[in-house]
């Protein structure tokens, strides 16, 4: 294959992508229905100008025949009154006008074949026509149907790439970051305060051992075996005391742990 060759099969299937590419259905459909109807319009046009035709020559037809019909009159009329010259000039006229309205018939005839030929093809044209009119609109319907459901995947098919989905994405991102944070300082809020509970709770304890510790100390010395034993009277008074202070001591612990 010769490099011209291969130059121009590379322009023509160039060309012929690009044509390809540059058909609309639609718009292809409306231009097809138009330029049938115009082919519809020169048929018709044909058609009315072989009947006329037709009319034409049924008319010269008729014409010739006349005239040799009345010439062959003529002829009769001069044998009748003995003319035989005049007869055969007649007969002559006769013959001419004969011999032209055969070839009118013949002519005649042609058209006749014709012009059923071509109302047939315009009744098939315009069959086509109509069929095609219904055919455009339903493939017209399809085509926009096919562009509607093109058109779709397209979008589907950018969401995962668009930035506007992107940016809601990350949004929607920082929204679960924070309600994870939120539900975390929630969960350490509450360990906190059963740690202040638990504290508390031991904090009790305590206090509780302090004050029997404090009551132990209070009547250790009068109960001390090294110590002299002092009169009960004088005795009776200081733990009275004691336990009047310790009572008070327990009296405000207990508030202290009511306002708690």
């Amino acid at each position: 294959m010769g490099l011209f060759d291969r130059i121009s099969r590379v322009v023509r299937s160039n060309l012929n992508d690009i044509v390809s590419n540059a058909e609309d259905p639609e718009k292809m459909l409306e231009q097809s229905v138009l330029e049938m109807q115009e082919d519809l319009v020169q048929l018709r046009q044909g058609v009315a100008q072989a009947i006329a035709a037709q009319k034409r020559s049924e008319q010269q037809y008729n014409q010739s025949q006349n005239e040799a019909n009345k010439w062959q009159r003529n002829a009769q009329l001069a044998l009748q009154k003995g003319d035989e010259n005049l007869a055969r000039q007649a007969l002559e006229r006769k013959k001419s006008f004969s011999e032209n309205a055969n070839t009118i018939k013949t002519t005649l005839d042609s058209q006749v074949g014709q012009i059923d030929t071509l109302k047939r093809s315009l009744i098939g044209l315009e069959s086509k026509i109509s069929e095609a009119k219904t055919k455009k609109d339903m493939l017209k319907a399809r085509s926009a149907a096919a562009k509607a459901q093109e058109n779709l995947q397209s979008t589907v098919g950018r969401l995962g790439t668009n930035s506007a989905t992107a940016a809601f994405e990350r949004m929607e991102e920082k929204v679960l970051m924070q309600e994870a944070r939120g539900q975390a300082a929630g969960e350490l809020a509450g360990a906190d305060l059963e740690s202040q509970f638990a504290q508390l709770e031991s904090g009790s304890g305590v206090d509780d051992e302090l004050a029997a510790l404090k009551a132990q100390m209070s009547l250790g010395p009068a109960t001390s075996a090294s110590t002299p034993s002092l009169p009960q009277a004088t005795v009776q008074p200081t733990d009275a005391k004691s336990n009047e202070v310790v009572d008070a001591e327990l009296e405000q612990l207990r508030k202290q742990l009511d306002n708690l």
